[in-house]
């Protein structure tokens, strides 16, 4: 039986400040769909990142008063310690500015369009946000501000390199259509569908050297051209060399750069003469008090604060169960302590605790035939197809809310049989065997999602007469309520 192999992306994120749990949202996700897919026996490439060569990162440097150089380094390091902070499984860390792979990868991709007849100069004006490193149409603006960033657009006039993305609207709506491209959740994808029934405009794909202060890669042979930043960008997925030679292609998004990910990327890898992605994830945004959080907007949280007081898989089964792939969420101290106190600490810590401690204290007698019907073990046997057919859809959100279910079933199944007071250790075990059924397969369900629990669940499970893993301890909890850590830190 031959391989299924995934190659599973985050986007890159610019290094003009430290990351905030915006980006470690996007982490998240990307690595609970190569942990499921992993653990299903796929051959996993999961790739992540930074995007040092824009304009934005070099006016960001300018303003520290250093190189652009010394400036994305520094920046990029606390981008690369995501990986250990959250606990993901990245096979590959791609620097745009620092990775050789990556300069090949992007002069490969140029010279396939230039090949095709997809690049021409031209001279061109236009309205152009640095925040976002896009130009927009006066039509595109609100209030003549950029829907994004909400700060005006900066008027250029240049020679430039052009990519023929007129040439691919029919076939990038054919790849919309047919379900070759899919887009999760769907209703993004038919915005995208409409936008591109609109028409697509040739797009700018280079800058003057001296515009972007000579940071960046250069066009080929024109030395005088600087190549787009985000041109450079889409070509990061390539620079591993593995695109091409897998059979799913998963990327994960924001929704704020759906439409580069959606159009343009397909465009290039058409040009290219590319396989397509197979699933592009566009997930919300992340907010504070309903404003998006953002490195320029000045509202962004540390994931290194949140992880210090809850642990990584805390926040992990936050974000993935509570605000997941599709909305945007707003986080707080309140929500936060909320549910690790009711889900986490309550719910599957005291499961794991009481029920391990039972078997310690209750002597083992006579493991009974599972009886015929079970309603606990059956619903455990079934958890496993469940979280697949989520993971399958990229809906993480879903499968912990079945693995939930799970466990308030189990938690229920202990109250009403009460073991502890069960007359005979058989008959305490016949209640006990399927709660320990469950647990096991919360446990095996819970790889992609919570790691380190899964862990310490399966090491449990090994050893159950050693003492029981406290898994959400509630003592994390005192800083906050103590006040020593204000909410938003």
């Amino acid at each position: 039986m031959t391989r299924t192999s995934v190659f599973v992306s985050t986007a890159i994120p610019y290094v003009n400040a430290a990351p905030h749990l915006g980006f470690a949202l996007e982490i998240i996700l990307a690595d609970a769909f190569a942990r499921h897919a992993r653990a299903r026996g796929a051959a996993v490439h999961f790739v992540s990142g930074t995007d040092d060569n824009s304009l934005k990162n070099v006016r960001a440097a300018e303003a520290a008063g250093l190189s652009p150089r010394a400036f994305v380094d520094a920046h990029a390091a606390h981008y690369r310690d995501l990986q250990s902070l959250l606990g993901a499984s990245f096979d590959d860390f791609v620097r745009t500015s620092a990775d050789p792979r990556h300069v090949e990868a992007v002069h490969a991709l140029w010279e396939a369009c230039a090949r095709a007849g997809d690049l021409e100069k031209r001279t061109y004006q236009g309205l152009y946000c640095v925040g976002c490193e896009a130009f927009y149409e006066a039509s595109e603006l609100v209030g003549g501000t950029c829907p994004e960033h909400g700060t005006a657009p900066e008027v250029v006039e240049e020679e430039n390199w052009f990519f023929r993305l007129s040439r691919y609207q029919a076939p990038i709506a054919e790849a919309l259509a047919s379900g070759k491209l899919r887009i999760h959740p769907p209703w993004r994808g038919r915005e995208i569908a409409t936008f591109v029934a609109g028409g697509l405009r040739d797009v700018s794909v280079s800058r003057s050297r001296t515009r972007a202060r000579g940071w960046g890669i250069a066009v080929p042979g024109d030395p005088d051209q600087v190549i787009y930043v985000w041109f450079d960008a889409l070509a990061y997925y390539l620079t591993s060399g593995l695109w091409t030679g897998t059979d799913r292609r998963i990327q994960v998004v924001g929704k704020g750069i759906a439409r580069f990910h959606a159009v343009l990327w397909p465009a290039l890898l058409l040009a290219a003469g590319l396989p397509l992605p197979t699933d592009l994830c566009v997930h919300g945004y992340l907010t504070v008090r309903g404003r998006k959080i953002g490195k320029s907007a000045g509202n962004g949280i540390a994931p290194q604060a949140v992880v210090s007081r809850y642990g990584a898989d805390a926040l992990r089964y936050f974000l993935l169960r509570h605000v997941g792939p599709v909305q945007d969420a707003d986080v707080d101290e309140d929500r936060l302590t909320a549910v690790y106190t009711s889900e986490l600490a309550d719910a599957l810590g005291n499961l794991v605790s009481r029920t391990l401690g039972l078997v310690r204290r209750i002597p083992r007698g006579a493991v009974p035939d599972e009886p015929d019907g079970d309603a606990l073990s059956v619903r455990a046997r079934a958890l496993e197809k469940v979280v697949d057919d989520a993971c399958e859809r990229l809906a993480p959100d879903e499968a912990l809310r079945a693995i939930w279910t799970l466990v308030a079933a189990a938690n229920k199944h202990l109250a009403d049989g009460a073991p502890w007071a069960a007359p005979s250790a058989c008959e305490a075990w016949a209640i006990l065997h399927p709660a320990l059924t469950a647990i096991e397969a919360i446990g095996r369900a819970l790889v992609p999602f919570l790691p380190s629990t899964a862990e310490a669940i399966e090491r449990a499970l090994e050893n159950p007469t050693a003492a029981a893993p406290v898994l959400f301890p509630k003592t994390v909890l005192t800083a906050v309520e103590e006040g020593s850590c204000p909410p938003g830190t």
